[in-house]
């Protein structure tokens, strides 16, 4: 739910799921056939593993980090990992790109950047993602929601930034 000043969206559960399955069928519709998908890690690990599920496709993971502070919510040095883990031992052919959002498009323009430069046996790339904000320099291949305001986005895991295991001991002693 969208908040009146559309500073901040609240996604449930159930609506983050639904929109990952309106993605899917997005990309079903345009019959473009693809060997493996690519998520970005941590954002594009739900939706990944949801679209790898429904397309049985095998799940190739790149781990991405720039929101660290506060929670996950102020945006520092983007780091790229160097290794893409993924069961086929190399990443090649047609890949569909994974994450949750296009907020700046910086991390998805460096993504991109990396993997043509250094994954030459990826023969065709298309990316996939939930929302895509109006500042957002890169447009997806696939996306279900435009988000022209820019809000925050709390989606319904991310409680889980600031507990902690003995929080969680605390809750389940009972």
């Amino acid at each position: 739910m969208l908040t009146e000043d559309g500073k901040h969206l609240y996604v449930s559960y159930d609506e983050y799921h639904n929109l990952i399955e309106k993605l899917a069928v997005q990309i079903h519709q345009s019959d473009w056939q693809f060997d493996t998908i690519l998520c970005l890690a941590r954002g594009g690990m739900r939706p990944g593993d949801i679209l790898s599920r429904i397309f049985d496709k095998p799940l190739a993971i790149m781990s991405t980090s720039s929101y660290r502070a506060d929670a996950g919510t102020v945006r520092s040095h983007l780091d790229i990992a160097r290794f893409i883990t993924t069961p086929k031992g190399e990443i090649a052919g047609k890949v569909l790109l994974v994450d949750d959002l296009a907020d700046t498009g910086l991390t998805l323009h460096a993504v991109i950047g990396q993997l043509r430069s250094n994954y030459p046996p990826i023969t065709e790339l298309r990316s996939a993602v939930i929302w895509t904000k109006g500042a957002s320099s890169f447009q997806a291949d696939y996306s279900v929601e435009a988000l022209p305001t820019n809000p925050w986005i709390h989606q319904p895991f991310e409680s889980y930034d600031s507990l902690t295991p003995a929080q969680l001991l605390d809750k389940w002693k009972a």
